[in-house]
């Protein structure tokens, strides 16, 4: 069952730049000065809401996103920006990317948000935005870990009573398989399901591999509430208890979004 802010790609957008604005921006900026001579990229930037926060401060902007239509849908939302040469938006994948040709060169800030849990082999994929960071510039990761109530990202499938379902994505695979296909779900939305479990990441894991790829860690928050459902549900955010974000392993099942500030170490 998709919610109908799924289908309303404007009010989507909204909540991305109310979400980026007041929550995503603020912990960045602690660490990161942000304005006209800044330069951000964001990876997977789907229709841009999230860089119209960077854009008002004048931040000079690049959006990458493989899915063409809703690059269409941010050429629309930020045609001023694009116009004033605030934003910059390209339909490629980042492995493909020319950094000096395609976009200008290296940047102060990365930013993926609702992102690296999506992607196959986040090890080498960390280990290659090096290449777009400059030295000691920073990247920012918001994420669902992978064993909270929803990390299988269940609210995308049609059957209402599996959409609010927790924590089935956790079964084993051939389970929940045989679950998705036993009540309704079509072998497409079956295979995109199972990719979300293929590359869902935790905590602990995610920690690990930035440390490996170089990055040291100067600020995270945990969230009992991820701050979007503020928009999505009229639920306010909430910071993870101090004592479960302190539990390894544990943590990941009651904590519904991370944010991460990783820098760029020598």
């Amino acid at each position: 069952m998709s919610f109908d802010f799924h289908k309303d790609k404007q009010r989507y957008f909204n909540m991305q730049y109310q979400n980026s604005r007041e929550f995503v921006l603020p912990m960045i900026e602690k660490h990161l000065t942000i304005d006209g001579n800044t330069r951000v990229l964001e990876i997977g930037c789907a229709e841009a809401g999230v860089l119209k926060a960077f854009t008002e401060r004048g931040c000079e902007c690049v959006g990458i996103e493989l899915a063409a239509h809703r690059l269409e849908l941010a050429k629309a939302f930020m045609k001023e920006e694009v116009d004033k040469g605030l934003l910059s938006l390209l339909n490629k994948n980042i492995h493909d990317v020319d950094i000096e040709a395609d976009v200008n060169g290296k940047f102060d800030l990365v930013i993926l948000k609702d992102v690296i849990e999506h992607i196959h082999d986040q090890e080498s994929f960390i280990k290659k935005l090096r290449e777009f960071v400059k030295d000691g510039g920073f990247i920012f990761y918001g994420f669902p870990p992978w064993y909270m109530p929803f990390g299988g990202h269940q609210q995308n499938v049609k059957n209402k009573f599996l959409s609010l379902l927790p924590y089935y994505h956790l079964l084993p695979m051939p389970l929940y398989k045989a679950v998705l296909k036993g009540f309704g779900e079509t072998q497409v939305k079956v295979d995109n399901m199972v990719e979300i479990k293929e590359t869902g990441i935790s905590i602990e894991r995610f920690e690990r591999i930035v440390k490996r790829a170089g990055f040291s860690i100067p600020a995270k928050r945990h969230f009992l509430f991820n701050p979007i459902y503020r928009y999505k549900f009229g639920v306010e955010p909430r910071g993870q208890f101090a004592l479960i974000s302190a539990i390894p392993f544990v943590r990941n099942f009651f904590t519904t979004a991370v944010y991460y500030l990783t820098k760029m170490e020598a």
